[in-house]
């Protein structure tokens, strides 16, 4: 059996100049928002490049050059504010900063919105990363958990209870684990499997398929025995369980194979967070300005100045001026009367 998470390390890392075939979804990884014009202040300043969150990390690139990329998993976030930054595309103007860590080695991102006054930047990364730290009951392996409750399983949200098992005994020699010799119940869903002490709630393991790098029927000094082993990310634990008859156990071992397979297949990280509105693109929000056929007229509070200042402008100055075209005329008109009021601003004559 090929393992799951192994191969998985969008939301565990955080890696530079990423290859466009790594800048994929894999399988089971949403695109949520995407943003642009970002600017990487901190490590590309002045440069243009779009930000895309997924339901694992964010991946910016250049929009001159995506080979300059990076990608940041969320699992290696320490921290997430907004602060001031100084911007060659904004100047001052707040910005959001991301602190994470990665192999013992601190990283500190800056992302400032090209776009003033949008608040998708924060609202949209914040919000998926507290919806990621809140569902880690998904992907991480859980020892001694709050998951048993009057011997049932509390089901996670989008989790299915596929079967009970009764009867399963733990092997485990790792004591530190869970105690050994302990008669239990298997709880099997579509994204894990439970084991429960019946004696105690307390004693229980939560395994997810994502950890999960192999599961067999193996001979033990107490007979075959359904044998699970964890990914290396989680310690590489070895579990072993005592099911009895063996029908019964290979049925078990049949079912957690075929779960397993088909969640490989299109993994569920429990990461739901949906936009309301899916923004559009800049491209399609672009709107192209149809021409002025207006001319501007003074209304009942244009002071007597400006009045007179148009009927000036428009007996001696448009007069001479090359008709080129109506819309030509009304900007200069515009200008005009622009150049005239910024001229008297806070000194007007009566």
């Amino acid at each position: 059996m090929a393992p799951v998470l192994d191969a998985i390390w969008e939301d565990r890392d955080v890696r530079f100049d990423v290859t466009a075939q790594q800048m994929k979804m894999r399988p089971g990884e949403v695109l949520i928002d995407c943003l642009d014009p970002i600017e990487d202040t901190k490590g590309n300043n002045g440069d243009r490049g779009r930000l895309m969150v997924t339901n694992l990390r964010i991946v910016w690139y250049s929009l001159a050059l995506p080979r300059v990329n990076l990608s940041v998993g969320y699992n290696t976030v320490i921290n997430i504010t907004t602060r001031a930054a100084n911007s060659k595309l904004r100047g001052q103007t707040e910005a959001l900063y991301i602190l994470t860590k990665n192999n013992n080695t601190r990283f500190e991102f800056i992302f400032t919105s090209v776009v003033p006054g949008s608040p998708r930047l924060f609202s949209s990364v914040m919000a998926v990363h507290r919806a990621y730290e809140t569902s880690k009951m998904y992907r991480d392996l859980k020892l001694r958990g709050a998951v048993i409750q009057n011997k049932q399983l509390k089901l996670l949200p989008q989790e299915q209870l596929c079967d009970k098992v009764n009867g399963v005994w733990n092997l485990s020699s790792d004591q530190s684990f869970l105690c050994k010799g302990n008669l239990g119940t298997f709880f099997i869903t579509n994204v894990r499997i439970v084991w429960h002490a019946n004696m105690n709630e307390s004693f229980n393991v939560s395994i997810p398929y994502l950890q999960i790098r192999s599961i067999r029927i193996r001979d033990s000094k107490f007979g075959l025995a359904l044998v699970i082993e964890s990914s290396q990310q989680t310690g590489g634990y070895v579990l072993g369980f005592k099911i009895d008859p063996m029908d019964k156990l290979q049925s078990t071992v049949k079912e957690i194979n075929s779960l397993h397979k088909v969640y490989s297949a299109n993994p569920n990280f429990g990461v739901d967070y949906e936009m309301e509105e899916k923004p559009q693109p800049l491209e399609e929000r672009t709107v192209e300005q149809p021409p002025d056929d207006m001319d501007i007229e003074p209304d009942e509070q244009t002071d007597v100045f400006t009045v007179s200042c148009m009927q000036y402008y428009q007996r001696n100055i448009a007069a001479v001026l090359p008709q080129r075209s109506l819309s030509v005329s009304r900007v200069l008109h515009f200008q005009g009367l622009q150049h005239y009021s910024s001229m008297t601003h806070g000194h007007k004559v009566l």
